[in-house]
């Protein structure tokens, strides 16, 4: 593993009574793709959520690029917040505003660059993740599913971020448009160096792109590493996730074992 980028001390999360985090712990590497797997109601978005400052968990500690987030100041916070972007799981892309309008957002709020300067980056970040030209001026009920991933992800890149947060990027597509975003993530994480923390119940990303990632179950991280480390971990949930069916194709068509 690369320098640690994030790390995840003893976090316990609860809303009112019910306990979603039992002391979890885990750590992302400088320029990997780490995944966040598990079943719904594990945690995961919960996770990137504190992560990104969204939430703030009861107990423990997360930092992320050296800033401990349970102590980080106002000024520090606004600092960090620009130096990632997030890609939710529905895009959240603004219904009233196009594509072009959409990636600029970001740009206008936290810089002064001139709005012809604006356009040209929106311009190469369209060009970036693989959307044709003319999208530019679509708006999001105009985008297909893969589109408005695409255009999402445009915005996240925006402002050039070291890191990347992913919800369920591949969620609603087909296994076509699953499997381009996948390729689409590796190539810019290789192009831009970018650490990527993606959550995912996707099979088919932790064997494509994922270089190491956490299980969540039982309120703890059950298991955390390569996909081989991770496989041969004899948990009855790490079982149920790889010893299933899909599991099991996937293995046998053994992209990696």
């Amino acid at each position: 593993m690369n320098a640690p980028v994030i790390t995840v001390t003893d976090v316990v999360t609860r809303f009112g009574r019910n306990l979603i985090h039992d002391r979890i712990s885990l750590t992302v590497g400088q320029a990997e793709i780490y995944g966040l797997l598990g079943g719904s109601g594990s945690g995961k978005s919960t996770l990137m959520k504190e992560m990104v400052m969204l939430l703030f968990p009861q107990e423990g500690e997360i930092t992320v690029l050296g800033h401990q987030l349970s102590t980080i100041s106002r000024t520090e916070a606004a600092l960090l917040r620009r130096q990632w972007g997030v890609l939710f799981q529905a895009g959240a892309l603004y219904s009233s505003l196009t594509v072009a309008e959409n990636i600029a957002v970001t740009l206008k709020e936290y810089t002064d660059l001139p709005h012809d300067l604006i356009q040209d980056i929106v311009r190469m970040k369209i060009n970036m993740v693989g959307l044709p030209a003319h999208a530019a001026d679509l708006y999001p009920a105009e985008l297909s599913g893969g589109m408005v991933k695409r255009a999402s992800l445009a915005r996240a890149l925006a402002m050039d971020p070291q890191l990347l947060f992913l919800d369920e990027p591949t969620s609603g597509l087909d296994p076509v448009g699953a499997e381009a975003f996948d390729q689409l993530i590796l190539k810019l994480r290789d192009l831009l160096g970018l650490t990527v923390i993606m959550v995912t119940h996707d099979l088919d990303s932790i064997w494509t792109v994922v270089d190491r990632f956490a299980v969540l179950g039982d309120k703890k991280v059950i298991a955390e590493g390569t996909l081989t480390e991770v496989r041969a971990n004899p948990h009855p949930i790490v079982r149920d996730f790889f010893g299933g069916e899909r599991g099991r194709i996937r293995s046998q068509n053994g992209k990696q074992s």
